[in-house]
């Protein structure tokens, strides 16, 4: 097994937007110092309340060594499926680093195609700092963008659910059919499209 040793410059990897039906899957990746006091409060961004995110999302920026944010488009997540978009989107976070690693810590079990050594963490992001720092400014980061998506397509409730398939979201997609953002390939968006078809 690959271990990090004390030499080396670790960063954490993560994304938000998986299972969603609308919008990108945006990936973070986070360098935190190896020393000092800890950024109090880091855990999994989808167990922490909007508010908190925030607070949090503000002081990783302000401590953390370097961040970046990579993104995979609706299009690329129809083009390739959804793990390979997010894996892209983490290569693409990763590129935009303005410190280099040499040691990723990836939360869940896939690991994306980097230029050193990786290691995939099965909750990685309760459980490793840099993770769950990189999980809250993936998450920040999409949800700010879903509310913007909202003014440009109102109905869907974007600004309320994140894209995310919630009984609210698919009644509109089936209503609305699907936005320019909605993936085309996911299941319920398809059903959408059909819906339209036979009408």
């Amino acid at each position: 097994m690959l271990v990090a040793t004390a030499m080396d410059i670790l960063a954490g990897f993560d994304e938000a937007g998986r299972g969603c039906l609308a919008g990108p899957v945006i990936a973070a990746a986070v360098i935190l110092p190896p020393e000092g006091d800890p950024i109090l409060g880091l855990d999994d961004s989808k167990r922490l309340s909007p508010k908190a995110r925030a607070r949090l999302a503000d002081l990783i920026k302000t401590e953390a060594l370097a961040f970046a944010v990579g993104r995979a488009e609706p299009l690329e997540i129809d083009h390739y499926n959804i793990l390979r978009a997010s894996l892209l989107a983490m290569q693409r976070a990763c590129q935009s680093l303005s410190l280099t690693p040499t040691y990723g810590l990836i939360d869940g079990p896939h690991c994306p195609d980097l230029p050193f050594r990786t290691k995939g963490i099965i909750h990685g992001d309760r459980l490793e700092p840099s993770i769950s720092a990189a999980s809250i400014l993936a998450k920040v980061a999409r949800d700010q963008e879903m509310i913007m998506a909202d003014r440009l397509y109102p109905g869907y409730g974007f600004a309320v659910h994140k894209g995310y398939p919630t009984a609210a979201h698919r009644k509109a997609l089936m209503a609305l059919g699907p936005s320019p953002i909605h993936r085309m390939s996911f299941k319920p968006v398809e059903a959408a499209i059909d819906r339209l078809e036979t009408i």
